[in-house]
């Protein structure tokens, strides 16, 4: 969370593909490159900082707080030319389940990373709805808000139940579901082979 009227002022970075999601409020992103844009929930960022970039990050209002979450991936190459690039995928998001937020394997309704290998999915869903969670290698489970149970359904499960900023990590898991609480939960996944 960043208060109004304050923010993260101009830094660098470098070798990095940041992906930025906007859970509340809204932010506003400048950087060398000359890329500049308010990101508001529903609306996807990358910046592939690559040689270097130097950004900021600052809440665009002056009173309300902006509540966001800022991701970092490897990229596949070292020492590319920076890049910048969002996409608003609300209307993805409204027809329900989990859809790619930012992907490296080409998915049309994402934006793009430098890195084969990873997809972000994200979802909102609503109380009870049900979606299988992706079966890649490694998988990163995280609810910035509300509340989701984990479960395989079999017999033998113990489920577990994530809550405003918990997550899990998974390895090989396979053949688990996440079912939204009563309150419904936002949900980010990272998935990477």
């Amino acid at each position: 969370m960043v208060r109004g009227g304050t923010g993260f002022d101009t830094h660098p970075h470098q070798d990095m593909e940041i992906v930025t999601w906007v859970l509340s409020g809204e932010l506003e992103h400048k950087d060398s490159e000359r890329n500049r844009g308010v990101l508001y929930p529903g609306l996807a960022q990358r910046m592939s900082a690559g040689t270097g970039i130097w950004h900021s990050e600052m809440n665009n209002s002056r009173s309300d707080d902006v509540h966001f979450v800022q991701m970092w991936v490897l990229p596949d190459t070292e020492r590319i030319d920076p890049g910048y690039e969002q996409l608003d995928i609300n209307g993805e998001l409204s027809k329900g389940g989990l859809v790619p937020i930012a992907s490296g394997k080409g998915h049309d309704a994402a934006i793009s990373l430098r890195q084969a290998g990873a997809v972000l999915w994200g979802g909102r869903l609503t109380p009870g709805e049900r979606v299988a969670v992706p079966e890649d290698r490694h998988v990163h489970v995280y609810i910035p808000r509300g509340a989701a149970t984990l479960s395989s359904g079999g017999a033998d499960d113990a489920p577990a139940t994530l809550r405003d900023g918990d997550a899990a990590r998974l390895t090989d898991a396979g053949g688990l579901d996440l079912v939204a609480e009563d309150e419904g939960a936002e949900v980010l996944i990272w998935a990477t082979a």
